[in-house]
């Protein structure tokens, strides 16, 4: 049976943005926000911020999103 491609079925325009996105490990997102991992997964399931899973069925957060969700909370908002 051959391999799938990550990325068949997209268009090319599609493949490229996804690709030229930084993808953050689910530590690297809780270093940056100061947090536990699991919280960091906890709030993707709440919907907070998306995530996105990869073929081994880990998690990645698009490191634009989690700037933004960083720039738009404040004291009580998380």
């Amino acid at each position: 049976m051959p391999r799938r491609c990550a990325g068949e079925g997209m268009t090319a325009m599609a493949r490229s943005d996804v690709q030229s996105e930084r993808l953050l490990t689910p530590a690297e997102v809780a270093a940056l926000l100061r947090v536990d991992p699991k919280t960091v997964t906890r709030w993707a399931e709440q919907g907070k911020f998306g995530s996105i899973r990869t073929l081994g069925g880990h998690r990645r957060y698009s490191e634009a999103e989690i700037h933004a969700f960083l720039a738009g909370s404040g004291p009580g908002t998380r």
